[in-house]
């Protein structure tokens, strides 16, 4: 017997969990599977929605009470590095960058340890082995890239300094995950990357880079806000971050639509022209 792919995705929600950017409140995520022909068309459409990936699943959140999670882009056209950064380019005037498919190798694993020993010890993919490391690198059914930034040592050895994984949109760049070495603390990689994935995509023409979310409160997030041309999408709509300190992360009953609601106001690819049905796909877990 065949079976094939249902035509129109199927959306869920994440059981309640501890936030991982504001202490005491409780997280929730919509998201839906990333599969079959429209895998590409899904991720570039939904993208633009504030959705991100990982590996072969499209998120989103959706907290009870709480929107401060903001997805976050970068204009590149009107991108102008600040005085810090440009020092940050000059540090590392050296680094090559190195473009792959998405393939996972023993050093990057190597290097993806040590960045978690050092920096998120306690974070949620603090116990990844090899092997879910390989299939967050590899299972993705969309253009995505591994850019290895390798630089020499003070006896001229090459030496893996960060990784970075991006998926090729139609409008840019999204990072998807990044990590660095922890001992090189001096360099910023961090941000060196993303300055890096700006000069990338204005190499290409693509017109933004996708940074994930930035959530006034967070510190761990605060970084991105230090970016020029940075928009946020909020309410359905990207515009211009603004003031940084005029975006809240206060909480409010009222402040979240409810989950079908959501799915119904998504914009799915031309492709897939048939309504959502709410009732229908909804699905709690």
């Amino acid at each position: 017997m065949r079976h094939s792919l249902p035509t129109i995705p199927q959306f869920y929600v994440t059981a309640p969990q501890p936030c991982p950017y504001l202490d005491g409140r409780m997280e929730r995520k919509l998201f839906t599977a990333l599969q079959g022909e429209q895998a590409e068309a899904m991720n570039d459409t939904l993208s633009k929605q504030g959705f991100r990936r990982s590996q072969n699943v499209l998120y989103r959140p959706s907290c009870a009470d709480c929107c401060a999670c903001l997805s976050a882009r970068i204009r590149v056209a009107d991108f102008q590095p600040s005085r810090s950064q440009r020092r940050v380019l000059k540090r590392n005037s050296d680094m090559q960058r190195y473009v792959t498919s998405a393939w996972a190798t023993e050093d990057q694993y190597d290097l993806f340890r040590r960045y978690l020993d050092s920096r998120h010890a306690d974070g949620g993919m603090a116990d990844m082995d090899v092997f879910e490391f390989a299939a967050m690198v590899e299972e993705t059914p969309v253009r995505t890239r591994v850019l290895e930034y390798i630089s020499q040592d003070e006896s001229g050895r090459r030496q893996l300094r960060a990784v970075c994984l991006s998926d090729v949109l139609d409008d840019g760049l999204s990072l998807v995950y990044s990590f660095f070495d922890p001992d090189q603390s001096a360099l910023s990689l961090g941000s060196y990357m993303i300055l890096d994935q700006i000069a990338l995509a204005r190499k290409v023409g693509l017109p933004y880079v996708y940074l994930g979310y930035w959530v006034p409160g967070s510190p761990k997030m605060d970084y991105k806000a230090k970016f020029s041309a940075l928009e946020i999408y909020h309410d359905g709509v990207w515009r211009d971050l603004g003031d940084r300190e005029s975006h809240t992360s206060a909480t409010h009953p009222l402040s979240v639509k409810p989950i079908a609601e959501q799915v119904a106001s998504l914009n799915l690819p031309k492709t897939l022209s048939a309504p959502i049905t709410p009732t229908r796909i909804i699905r709690d877990l």
